[in-house]
């Protein structure tokens, strides 16, 4: 088989819709009207699928800060960090992550993706070891495939089968990395941090964090998991991401290890990457002020994720293990998935449609995520849809 005839295969494989039809996979948002609406295919649609945790993409003070420095310094920065791509900008966001984390080291990435990237592929190499959590983002997999480092997978949130597997390692597990997440990004579930701590401890070896899905949700001031848990002190390192609670794009990794500065020269996603444009980091300067001195977006947030995880809990529906802004729905079979993301279309709901291999467990789901900017009416929109699919005769058409 040619490479262009496996492609035509894998399209054909995985084509969803017809030609006329609305494509749950890439679908086009025409307008933004807000936060959470925008236009689709003409229709005003509620946006449950945007991973815009505090809502922040339309703040007056982000615009305003992302408007001024684009008039001041330009449209983007025409170059690697290393090059010529390192404003001002830049560098105070780094000192303000550091002073935000409570550490003294800081580096910004293009984006969360090649924060995974580059920070795995620097730190580890051929002959070391990496233990990986199976639920961990693509970003870490393909950072830890990048790396040339050995790659042993462990159960799932479970530190026992981490001390066992690290254990076999004898005196290579005092270098191992071991890496999780905070909020896992497809079942919303939490990382079991402070067990995965304790054995990393017992190891001696290095950890990293993913707080992406995390920042600005977890923790007494939103940094996250490792804040949450109490374990800040033993992380070694915390990627995250300006995607999410930020409302921008770019990533970064923080860590009270001075040798993270040596990334800068080791990294090749750092080295060979464009940096962020100047209108981005000012806005993401302004959204960590606002994560730092705004509680009230988190519990605003969490009053909403209650309010859509006990509704559907309430109606029977197979979820997520536990409440967060991740909210996943197992419906199944990859023809009831779909069908049941066209009906949410077809009332003016946009959710995100995921399926094998993407998922964990091989299972379809309807992944929610919530938003501190979602309306209590907004929720019981999309709660009355999902109850309408109860019913005997939708029962009926889905089968």
């Amino acid at each position: 088989m040619s490479l262009l005839d496996r492609l035509q295969a894998f399209t054909q494989q995985h084509a969803t819709t017809d030609a006329d039809s609305m494509a749950p996979l890439g679908a086009v948002i025409e307008h933004l009207y807000s936060a959470t609406e925008g236009s689709i295919k003409g229709r005003r649609t509620i946006l449950v699928g945007t991973n815009n945790y505090l809502g922040l993409t339309f703040d007056n003070q982000c615009i305003n800060a992302n408007h001024q420095a684009t008039r001041t310094y330009g449209t983007g920065t025409t170059g690697s960090r290393l090059a010529n791509g390192s404003y001002a900008g830049h560098q105070e966001l780094e000192k303000e992550l550091a002073a935000f984390y409570g550490v003294n080291h800081s580096i910004v990435f293009s984006t969360g993706y090649t924060a995974n990237l580059g920070m795995i592929s620097a730190l580890v190499g051929k002959g070391d070891t990496i233990m990986l959590d199976e639920h961990c983002h693509a970003s870490i997999y393909d950072g830890c495939k990048l790396s040339g480092a050995d790659i042993i997978h462990f159960r799932h949130n479970n530190a026992a089968d981490l001390d066992k597997r690290l254990n076999r390692l004898g005196d290579k597990a005092s270098s191992a990395l071991v890496i999780v997440e905070g909020i896992y990004s497809m079942l919303g579930d939490r990382g079991n941090l402070k067990d995965i701590v304790d054995v990393k401890q017992k190891y001696d070896a290095l950890l990293l964090v993913d707080e992406a899905h995390s920042l600005g949700v977890l923790g007494e001031s939103g940094r996250g998991l490792s804040q949450e848990s109490g374990v800040e002190q033993h992380v070694d390192f915390i990627t995250g991401t300006f995607s999410k609670s930020l409302a921008g794009i770019g990533g970064f990794c923080v860590s009270q290890h001075p040798e993270l500065e040596v990334i800068r020269y080791t990294s090749r996603p750092y080295i060979f990457t464009a940096s962020p444009s100047p209108g981005t980091i000012a806005s993401t300067r302004t959204a960590l002020g606002i994560i730092s001195n705004n509680p009230s977006l988190r519990e605003q947030l969490w009053d909403n994720a209650n309010r859509l995880y006990n509704g559907l809990k309430s109606m029977s529906y197979e979820l997520s293990p536990e409440v967060s802004p991740v909210i996943a729905v197992n419906v199944g079979e990859r023809d009831d998935a779909l069908s049941m993301w066209k009906k949410l279309f077809d009332r003016g709901i946009y959710v995100n449609l995921v399926m094998p291999p993407a998922t964990p467990n091989r299972k379809c789901l309807l992944r929610c995520s919530v938003s501190a900017a979602h309306t209590h009416a907004q929720l019981d929109v999309v709660l009355d849809a999902f109850a309408s699919f109860q019913s005997s005769e939708l029962k009926e058409q889905l089968a």
